[in-house]
């Protein structure tokens, strides 16, 4: 008799970064933008997860060279983006943070409110909640 199973549902999703040095953009990811940091991996850490409110972020030490943004695409590509509630308090959490913000909240065409931050590895982390509908 086959065996039943409940259909495949996907969770979560988390970015991998390629950094040059996992531990100061773990901390900087941590200051900057409130992330925990779990557990590294080896000394000095190769890897680590990040999370906040049930989101995770891995950074992983990429030996010699890194990846490199999507930015360098056409210059409008981002890295990860991050579906939020409340974008404004998030940009004045991070504006008081020091983090490189470098698109203030802006109302998209398309219905969504976002911000950007530029993470010390060059990544660009688009941050964006749904505008009210309008009646």
């Amino acid at each position: 008799m086959a065996a039943t199973c409940e259909p495949a549902k996907f969770t979560a999703i988390a970015p991998e970064f390629l950094v040059a040095d996992v531990r100061r953009s773990a901390e900087w990811y941590r200051d900057r933008l409130g992330f925990e940091v779990g557990p590294y991996f080896e000394e000095p850490p190769v890897f680590v997860i990040l999370t906040r409110d049930g989101i995770r972020v891995m950074l992983s030490l990429a030996e010699g060279s890194r990846g490199g943004s999507n930015r360098s695409h056409k210059g409008v590509a981002i890295d990860a983006y991050f579906w939020v509630e409340g974008v404004d308090a998030l940009y004045a959490e991070f504006r008081r943070k020091g983090a490189n913000v470098t698109l203030e909240p802006t109302d998209r065409f398309y219905g969504i409110r976002e911000i950007e931050v530029t993470d010390p590895d060059g990544y660009v982390l688009c941050f964006g909640a749904p505008l009210p509908q309008r009646p």
